[in-house]
């Protein structure tokens, strides 16, 4: 009998509009980076973009909740993107720059309580390990190198995702037995903010090397929240210089496949 093609929900990136804006980006933007759909796509699944519902518009909560979306998806992936907002982990911004996307951050995280609640799987990429984090009651750093002496540089303008650290991976973690022999991998790195306090059932899976950062995080709990660091839809598969992606997509969709 031929299994049922997976749906996949990716909470949505925002682009808020600048005053000076004109034409679309005038507009709030909610969009999924292709890098992230056609890495899940490589696995012959479905993947729908789950879009905010703006309070003040024309679509109030009476007419439709994200929870209708968590009704007929079967995971759901936090990709990438802006800062989380300090003040959603309780503290007040360093820098006007570092002051993050609030209202992101509450779309976001209502999307993963919902998905948390209804016991289906998530996924959580850069921003998206970061705010598992915090869901759990944890915080961040606001800036790794200015907060924490003699880091390496988890950003660069120029590089981009072409910039890389190497990782150390916790033994008898559910991500070494990923990767059975491998304690070191390389990865890409594209965040300035990190984990700080770690949230409550959660486990570290793995750490930058040598500053220790945490890359890797996982739910103790009852179901599937694993959250990394890195972006693993950047990296391409025949780069044998980098630790491989596909084992984390498919773990990550065989849990999947375990609820439906």
């Amino acid at each position: 009998m031929r299994k049922p093609t997976l749906k996949i929900g990716v909470s949505a990136r925002f682009f808020h509009p600048e005053p000076s804006s004109t034409g679309v980006q005038s507009k709030t933007l909610q969009y999924l980076e292709q890098s992230m759909a056609h890495w899940l796509m490589s696995r012959d699944v479905l993947v729908f973009m789950i879009p905010s519902v703006d309070r003040d518009g024309i679509l109030h909560r009476s007419n439709i909740r994200l929870a209708d979306y968590t009704k007929h998806l079967d995971a759901l992936v936090l990709q990438g993107g802006a800062d989380l907002a300090p003040a959603t982990y309780g503290e007040e911004p360093l820098k006007p720059e570092w002051a993050g996307d609030r209202v992101r951050d509450v779309y976001e995280l209502e999307v993963l309580q919902e998905f948390i609640a209804a016991g289906k799987p998530v996924l959580g990429v850069c921003r998206g390990a970061q705010l598992i984090n915090v869901a759990f009651g944890g915080t961040l750093h606001q800036d790794v190198n200015s907060q924490l002496a003699g880091t390496l540089s988890h950003r660069s303008r120029q590089a981009y995702e072409d910039n890389y650290h190497a990782i150390s991976i916790e033994p008898e973690s559910a991500l070494a037995r990923l990767y059975p022999g491998v304690r070191e991998g390389r990865v890409n790195s594209i965040h300035h903010q990190a984990i700080k306090m770690l949230g409550r059932e959660l486990s570290i899976e793995a750490w930058s090397m040598p500053d220790r950062i945490v890359e890797a995080i996982r739910w103790t709990g009852r179901g599937y929240v694993f959250g990394v660091q890195w972006h693993p839809e950047f990296l391409h598969p025949a780069d044998e210089t980098v630790l491989a992606a596909a084992p984390l997509l498919d773990e990550f969709l065989d849990a999947v496949r375990e609820r439906v």
